[in-house]
Parts: C-alpha cells; sequence; structure tokens
C-alpha cells in the first residue's frame, strides 16, 4: 500500500529502536515527528535525520497525558492529520525481585505501561479521522519470562495484552494495530554502549523495516504480533 506523505509519530524517537524507525520512515517519503524528554536531544536527532520539512521534533514525556496531547497537537498543527503512531519510548531496571526499588518499579510502569495508554488515548481521534495504525514496540520479555526481570517482564507482558485488546477495540474503526517484540538489540538499552561487539543483534533500522512493512500490507491483512529475534544468537 502506499505509504508516501503519511504521517508518522514515534515516541522515544531520540535514538535507538525509535530513531532506526523514524529514518526508515522518512527514506518511504513520510513525514515523521519524533519525541523525547530533552529538548537538546530531540534537536539533535532532527539535525541527524537531516529530513528539513518533514521532520518534526516535539519534548514530550510520555508519563504526561497532556504531553502527549500537545505533541499530537503540534503534529496537527503542521500536517493537518497523523496516520501511524509508534509507541516506542521504554525503560528498563533489572534486579531480583527483593531487591528491586519501589523507584524503578513505578518508572518502568509509567513509562512501559502508561505511555503506551497515553500515546493512543492522545492519538484516537487523529487515527480514526485517518484510519490509522498503532504500533507499539514491546519485546521478547512480554512472553520470556527471566530473573531479575520481574518489574520489565510486567509491563512488557502488560504491553502486549494491552495491544492485542485495543487491536480488538479498533479494528471496527478500521484502525490497525499491531506490537513488535524485539529480542536483543544494538541500542543503548541498559546501558549499553552499541560497538562491532553488537553486530550479531537486531540493528535498529531493521526494526524500521519490519514497520515499513506492516504498513505496506494490504488492509485486508493485520499481523497483531510479530516476534523477531537475530537470526544467529552470539556465540560466547
Amino acid at each position: 500500500m502506499q505509504i508516501k506523505n503519511k504521517v508518522g509519530y514515534i515516541t522515544g524517537g531520540t535514538k535507538g529502536i525509535g530513531y532506526g524507525v523514524a529514518l526508515k520512515l522518512l527514506q518511504t517519503g513520510m513525514k515523521v515527528a519524533i519525541s523525547g524528554r530533552s529538548l537538546d536531544t530531540v534537536e539533535d536527532a532532527v539535525k541527524r535525520l537531516d529530513g528539513g520539512d518533514n521532520v518534526l521534533g516535539v519534548v514530550s514525556d510520555v508519563t504526561k497525558l497532556n504531553d502527549e496531547k500537545t505533541a499530537v497537537q503540534k503534529i496537527m498543527d503542521k500536517w493537518g492529520q497523523l496516520d501511524v503512531v509508534v509507541a516506542n519510548a521504554g525503560v528498563g531496571h533489572f534486579a531480583p525481585v527483593d531487591e528491586l526499588s519501589e523507584a524503578d518499579w513505578q518508572q518502568m510502569m509509567r513509562v512501559n505501561l502508561d505511555g503506551v495508554f497515553y500515546s493512543l488515548k492522545a492519538s484516537l481521534t487523529a487515527l480514526k479521522q485517518r484510519k490509522g495504525y498503532y504500533i507499539t514496540i514491546a519485546s521478547l520479555a512480554g512472553t520470556n519470562f527471566f530473573a531479575s526481570g520481574a518489574g520489565y517482564n510486567a509491563t512488557k507482558f502488560g504491553v502486549v495484552g494491552f495491544t492485542q485488546a485495543a487491536m480488538l477495540d479498533l479494528r471496527k474503526y478500521d484502525i490497525k494495530v499491531s506490537t513488535i517484540m524485539p529480542g536483543s538489540v544494538a541500542t543503548h538499552f541498559n546501558n549499553n554502549e552499541p560497538s562491532e561487539k553488537d553486530a550479531w543483534k537486531i540493528q535498529p533500522e531493521d526494526i524500521g523495516e519490519l514497520v515499513t512493512d506492516l504498513l505496506r500490507m494490504h488492509p485486508r491483512t493485520l499481523p497483531s504480533k510479530i516476534e523477531v529475534r537475530p537470526s544467529r544468537p552470539d556465540k560466547k
């Protein structure tokens, strides 16, 4: 399906998966808005994307519904439409459950769950108008639990469940809803510094390519839950 000149919004789009998605969408001819919590990082990402008037940077904290409403309004003011929302912003803290702090637990719940809900809530009117697409970036941790992952697992299991239920609620409006569940991705997540050692991992632009593939799919077909992992895991 034709996606050129459509408008996309990616939360947490200043680096990592969000930035990779933004880059790929721009390459298809879409107009792209990205958000982040810091004006400096947003401006830097917009500069690196080098998309001219086809890129908009907005400062938004996804844990605040009013921030997300303001971000969507800025997109509508600039382009008059919103076709695709990619809820990518996320955070992870890893510790045995008896050592996991309340602050880390609350931050994951706020960013990973509230942020997903608020990004959808803020954009629903615009998506209904355009029969748009809402995509969440979950994780294989949304189906595979692991030691020291209690908080992160809880949020990502929640993201998967939320997205699948939202898909059932919104398809009557011809809004498509999917969740992408990546495994190991070469990003700064969990204090990783991407380098040649991460060559075996999924690259952020690979997820961007997957998003464009979803957008191009015929309206009658919906891959609602997509697991994606490195084809050849690192052998240590």
